[in-house]
């Protein structure tokens, strides 16, 4: 099947904020016919939701910023791929896992999950936290099963360090970020799903309800919200008149 006439959608493993497990962390697969095609970001409870999911591990992964709640199974995965490479019969080899992460995420996800314990092995032998992955390191825009996206900085804490993910024309993952009308204004072709973190109050790093008058009536219309404090705050959002993300319901994309 062609790329054209393909069915796209996203699939959220988690929706809520760092501090709410019961909506999970926020991360999302990118489907084609069902089948997963690459994974934004990896945080506590991502691993499993994924596996219960799709029946494996995830074979590429989108790296948004490296705060733990959105990066802290990646030490999940090093230990599961290590363990499936080695239940491998003879001749069979793994792929590394693709790890596609902004350029100026590097040295802190090293420093975060790499460095420890001592060299960045595990106990179980020699393996290194990056034998398990391919590191992509990324600046404006990157290939990945046919598809082109872009890369942009956002607004969450200090600038460049969190990034949305745009697949042109079909969708806009704002990641970890205050209104970006910058972005949304003028990188957008229209057609894009937009899928926007907002909880129901602003604050100094996470926009908030009130903070979406930024954006235009046409953006407002495509947006989709996901990283909401509760299902009390998401139902406030739906209230308000806008669509929200929720646990394995994939959404179509355009």
């Amino acid at each position: 099947m062609t790329t054209e006439n393909a069915q796209y959608s996203l699939n959220f493993h988690g929706c809520g904020s760092g501090g709410q497990i019961s909506l999970g962390t926020s991360a999302a697969t990118l489907e084609k016919n069902g089948q997963p095609q690459l994974l934004i970001d990896c945080g506590p409870g991502t691993v499993h939701a994924y596996q219960q999911r799709y029946g494996q591990l995830p074979h590429a992964i989108f790296i948004s910023h490296c705060h733990l709640d959105h990066i802290a199974d990646l030490e999940i995965l090093t230990v599961r791929a290590r363990l499936q490479q080695e239940s491998l019969t003879e001749g069979q080899v793994q792929a590394p896992i693709r790890l596609f992460v902004p350029l100026n995420l590097i040295t802190t996800l090293h420093q975060r999950l790499a460095t420890y314990p001592e060299f960045g092995t595990m106990a179980e032998g020699r393996h290194d936290f990056w034998q398990s992955f391919q590191l992509l390191p990324i600046s404006n825009e990157f290939f990945h099963a046919g598809l082109h996206f872009q890369v942009y900085d956002t607004r969450h804490h200090a600038p460049n360090t969190s990034f949305a993910l745009h697949l042109p024309g079909r969708m806009f993952y704002s990641g970890d970020t205050r209104p970006i009308p910058e972005i949304l204004h003028h990188k957008l072709t229209g057609q894009e799903v937009i899928f926007h973190d907002c909880g129901a109050q602003p604050n100094p790093s996470h926009t908030g309800l009130s903070d979406l008058q930024e954006y235009q009536p046409e953006i407002r219309d495509n947006l989709v919200l996901y990283h909401y404090a509760d299902e009390q705050a998401g139902a406030l959002l739906q209230q308000a008149g806008y669509d929200i993300a929720t646990l394995n319901n994939p959404i179509p994309l355009r």
